[in-house]
């Protein structure tokens, strides 16, 4: 037979297994990782001293404004995160507490998520030059493209590695540049066939791109909530699910004729 328990009574016994919880995360590693706004990179300029874009097979034209793609600076995946760190990054803006595995492939090794990141970032420009040349009827010209990006992995700057190359070899197609002179921003990753898809840490590149002059932030349709919510004033969202779409709106903004998507 049961007794029933008075209400203190189950509040205490309730707790024991709580305060449990909560001891032991305050004395164990927790499997997240604390991120916040990275690097930008002109893609139409250079890296270390190195162009970010080489064309070669087919004229090229100088460009100007800037188109660049947004990273998040995460800990490492070796670093241990407690629930202090957790806590404090909830209170900040400027930083975002993100699951391990949504950042870092789940169990391997240091040197094995480096080089996973690299391969992911081959891919994403492989497939970047195949959307942008497609998207320009070149695909079967003989055009080579040579992409080059140090410290930066993972398929996010797709998009923007795509833009950079049509703005390198058409513009906007009527002798004027695709950025129009403005600081672009943006991120999302690239497929073959110019889809574009959804990346991570989206508002904390909207800091990003701001803090290095972007008014302008290309996000993936898929984000624009994630991407409003810590929006810094005076960069203004663009939402977009194709390369095609993209390079219309860019189209648009820089003639300053139709109407723009709005997240």
């Amino acid at each position: 037979m049961l007794s029933r328990l008075t209400r203190s009574k189950a509040l205490a016994v309730c707790a024991l297994p709580v305060a449990g919880l909560i001891a032991a995360a305050a004395t164990a590693p927790l499997p997240f990782v604390v991120a916040q706004p990275g690097m930008t990179a002109n893609v139409l300029g250079e890296d270390q001293g190195t162009p970010v874009i080489t064309i070669s097979g087919a004229p090229t034209r100088e460009t100007d404004g800037q188109l660049r793609m947004t990273t998040i600076e995460a800990t490492s995946p070796d670093t241990r995160v407690w629930l202090g760190d957790v806590l404090d990054s909830w209170w900040s803006t400027d930083k975002a507490v993100m699951p391990r595995d949504a950042v870092y492939p789940s169990g391997d090794n240091v040197k094995e998520i480096e080089q996973h990141n690299e391969a992911q970032m081959r891919e994403s420009q492989n497939a970047a030059s195949e959307a942008a040349l497609t998207y320009l009827g070149l695909q079967d010209k003989d055009i080579e493209v040579d992409l080059e990006l140090a410290d930066v992995g993972g398929p996010s700057a797709g998009l923007l590695f795509s833009l950079g190359i049509i703005d390198k070899l058409e513009g906007d197609g009527s002798g004027g540049d695709l950025t129009g002179g403005r600081n672009i921003a943006g991120t999302g990753t690239i497929e073959a066939d110019g889809s574009v898809g959804a990346v991570g840490g989206v508002a904390l590149k909207t800091q990003a791109a701001h803090r290095d002059g972007a008014t302008v932030f290309l996000v993936p349709s898929a984000e624009c909530a994630d991407a409003k919510s810590e929006l810094p004033g005076g960069l203004r969202l663009i939402p977009v699910k194709t390369l095609k779409d993209a390079v219309q709106s860019l189209t648009t903004l820089e003639k300053g004729t139709g109407r723009l998507p709005s997240c």
